[in-house]
């Protein structure tokens, strides 16, 4: 299997700084906000970007844990926290990797049911092949690739990587 790094651990650390700062800018009237990390590498790169913004920022971090089943996501969805913790509140939903945009557009449609001060999302990697009418507010890379390739995030400790097969 072929691999091709397209986003290294220094540059990815970059990316992470670069999207809290534009964070921080859209938020600085606020005085808290939610990080919605979609479920698994969601989550992860939901609580790099907190570790930056906290040190960047009066912001207070709340994050939360959006469990969406990706292969089935009309399903129910939850999350760690319960509404009333993010009702009237600034949120950003968090994915590592923007494909179709079946997982967003849902995760999306799950906030909706709460009033919100704000509403954004961010994505370490924009892939342009989306299905539904969903953006991402903050990206770290746009990429134009072929549908038959596949891009894969790794967060390991001082050893995170994007890359495309």
């Amino acid at each position: 299997m072929n691999q091709n790094i397209i986003l290294n651990h220094q540059e990815i650390e970059f990316k992470i700084k670069r999207i809290a700062y534009q964070i921080y800018e859209t938020f600085i009237d606020d005085e808290e906000i939610i990080l919605a990390g979609i479920h698994g590498n969601g989550s992860i790169f939901a609580q790099k970007l907190s570790a930056v913004l906290k040190s960047i920022s009066p912001l207070k971090i709340v994050l939360c844990d959006v469990i969406i089943d990706k292969k089935n996501p009309t399903s129910s969805i939850t999350t760690s926290l319960d509404k009333s913790a993010y009702e009237n509140k600034g949120l950003v939903l968090v994915d590592d990797v923007l494909n179709s945009g079946t997982t967003l557009i849902y995760g999306v449609k799950h906030f909706l049911d709460v009033p919100l001060n704000k509403f954004k999302t961010a994505v370490l990697v924009d892939r342009n092949h989306k299905k539904y009418p969903v953006k991402a507010d903050f990206k770290g890379i746009s990429l134009s690739t072929s549908i038959l390739e596949h891009v894969q995030v790794v967060f390991n400790e001082n050893n995170d990587c994007a890359y495309l097969q």
